[in-house]
């Protein structure tokens, strides 16, 4: 029991320090907030004296018949209508305005961190989550902040001065009020919560029938491959039919609430009107002041409705805000060190030296054992090697995507750990096996690594990529959209995208992962050219998955098992490497 009493009081800590952050985000503004707080108050003043001027229309206009009177009371009360419209309008859009505003920050600030994360991180966590995180939990803060806490200040307001009102028109009356809107408001409160987890519940049906038409629409070419298009669109009315059943079952619980909450309502208004009724029969009560304090019941009624569910929507904000600063509060294990030094001026010197390398995910698994693969000034060196060898980890040590546990890898003689990560990867471009094109234009894909360049420095990397006359051919030429990840281009143009792009980047170390591999022998044989003009004067790394490619590499490594187990030309390790041989047998090449 004490366990779980702990348990409770952490988690009302945790929330309470998460409200607290969420507090900090409206501090920078916090003069709007004061001006909308201000407009906040004014506006539950003057909703407050709108029973009273029912009250005297009633009792003037109704009862004494006078007219004059009666007249300016209409006067006063549309003057009042006008005044709380002004006041209504401030304090909902200064309090919105905070919301939008706190959220854009909190978006920014989070998808900042993200981008600082190292890539390891990333493996362990979906990207549906992470897009999630920066679009539901972001919504209920928004919502909490831009309405619903100037909503609940606004009822605390009327709930106060409401009762007190109710106590000034008759105490006996509101004292049976008291007894039994609260309770009832609480009670409908607490059902509410009860039916908004059965509405969770139909969502997740309803997730789970929209997560696989996202899958076999993702891999409609694999399902008709297959002929699997009625077992998917069976499975489908599956998923559906069972969120009509939960969906179904809400309805019940929901239409028994609202009959609930009805009968119960009408039911405590009767009471109330019933005994103010005889008050009123007694002369101890104007209709007027019956009118006022049913209003006021009405108010009152509503206001701890609200400010009851209050703590429902900030646990909400406060469970969404723990989400998204446990993104912002994660510490890069990759980052610049404290006291960076300058990259030396260079051409792309490379050493990995006696590497040792394993996942964290996978501590005792060694990756790389003893690595040692030196590439000299404008060398073009090959990895080789069967697959899960390590070579592409190899490759993703130079640029820092992970750190090595033993030994190290320099450029132009320099620990990359004691490099600034923007001068590292600033010096070194990748062009990948599958490369990966943003959804803009051909032209913001090749300036990627500056937007500020001139068309015509775009066009020069484009020609030298052998891309630019099919670029031209398009009809927007270096406006086309290329779409989500380069949809709307072929393998071979994607690929000299990819490659003028890493030209625009002028790098001193360029690491290509078998970029031809997928291509026929006529895009091929274009990227091949673009490759040529690209590594001229530059130290490359290859993988190589085909072999072909890098038969005249200045030297070729073999890596197996996590260790360079030869080194060599082509021809040197035919005649001394038992593994490369067979690799190169395997894929029916002629030695040369």
């Amino acid at each position: 029991m004490a366990k779980r009493g702990s348990t409770e009081d952490e988690k009302k800590s945790s929330q309470l320090s998460a409200l607290l952050r969420l507090v900090r985000l409206v501090r920078p503004y916090r003069g709007r907030f004061y001006f909308a707080s201000v407009f906040l108050l004014l506006g539950s003043v003057v909703s407050l004296a709108y029973p009273q001027v029912a009250r005297y229309a009633i009792d003037l206009g109704m009862r004494e018949g006078d007219t004059d009177a009666f007249n300016n009371v209409l006067t006063y009360l549309f003057a009042i209508f006008a005044c709380h419209a002004v006041f209504v309008w401030f304090r909902h859009y200064l309090m919105s305005w905070l919301g939008i505003r706190a959220v854009a920050d909190l978006r920014s600030l989070v998808f900042d961190r993200i981008m600082l994360l190292p890539i390891a991180w990333f493996h362990d966590r979906r990207s549906g989550e992470l897009v999630g995180r920066l679009a539901a939990d972001v919504a209920v803060i928004e919502e909490v902040i831009g309405s619903q806490l100037s909503m609940a200040v606004r009822n605390v307001v009327q709930l106060i001065g409401g009762v007190a009102l109710l106590l000034v028109v008759d105490w006996k009356l509101t004292m049976v009020m008291l007894a039994i809107i609260p309770p009832f408001s609480v009670a409908a409160v607490f059902f509410g919560g009860k039916l908004r987890k059965r509405s969770k519940v139909v969502q997740d049906k309803l997730a789970e029938a929209s997560g696989r038409v996202q899958e076999a629409i993702a891999a409609i070419d694999t399902v008709q491959a297959f002929g699997r298009e009625r077992d998917e669109a069976s499975a489908y009315r599956l998923d559906v039919e069972a969120a009509f059943q939960s969906g179904l079952r809400l309805v019940k619980w929901r239409a028994s609430f609202m009959s609930s909450v009805s009968v119960l309502t009408y039911a405590a208004l009767a009471v109330i009107l019933a005994l103010g009724g005889r008050s009123v029969i007694a002369g101890e009560l104007t209709a007027g002041e019956l009118t006022a304090f049913l209003i006021y019941t009405g108010m009152v009624a509503s206001s701890f409705g609200t400010v009851a569910s209050l703590y429902g929507s900030l646990s909400r904000a406060a469970g969404a805000t723990e989400r998204l600063y446990d993104v912002v509060d994660e510490v890069p294990e990759i980052r610049d060190p404290e006291d960076p030094q300058d990259l030396p001026e260079g051409q792309g010197a490379v050493h990995f030296e006696s590497i040792d390398f394993h996942y964290a995910s996978r501590p005792d698994d060694a990756v790389l054992r003893g690595v040692d693969i030196k590439l000299e000034v404008g060398q073009v060196v090959a990895l080789v090697g069967p697959s899960g060898a390590g070579k592409t980890t190899i490759a993703s040590l130079l640029p820092r995507f992970y750190d090595v546990q033993g030994g190290q890898v320099t450029l132009e003689g320099v620990d990359v750990r004691r490099l600034r990560l923007g001068d590292l990867r600033g010096a070194i471009a990748v062009v990948a096996q599958e490369p990966v094109l943003f959804s803009g234009t051909i032209r913001d894909n090749i300036a990627y690594s500056d937007q500020s360049l001139s068309q015509a420095q775009v066009e020069r990397a484009a020609v030298d990529a052998n891309a630019h006359v099919f670029i031209q051919s398009f009809p927007e030429g270096y406006g086309t959209k290329v779409g989500e990840r380069g949809v709307k281009l072929s393998g071979g143009q994607k690929q000299r995208i990819a490659i003028a792009r890493a030209i625009v980047a002028d790098p001193r170390v360029l690491i290509l992962d078998e970029a031809t591999s997928n291509l026929d022998s006529e895009s091929e044989a274009a990227v091949q050219q673009a490759l040529a003009k690209l590594m001229k004067g530059r130290t490359t790394l290859v993988i190589a998955h085909r072999l072909s490619t890098v038969r005249d590499a200045d030297r070729i490594c073999v890596v197996e098992g996590g260790a360079t187990t030869a080194q060599g030309t082509h021809q040197e390790l035919m005649n001394s490497s038992a593994t490369y041989r067979r690799l190169v047998e395997h894929q029916l090449l002629e030695p040369a």
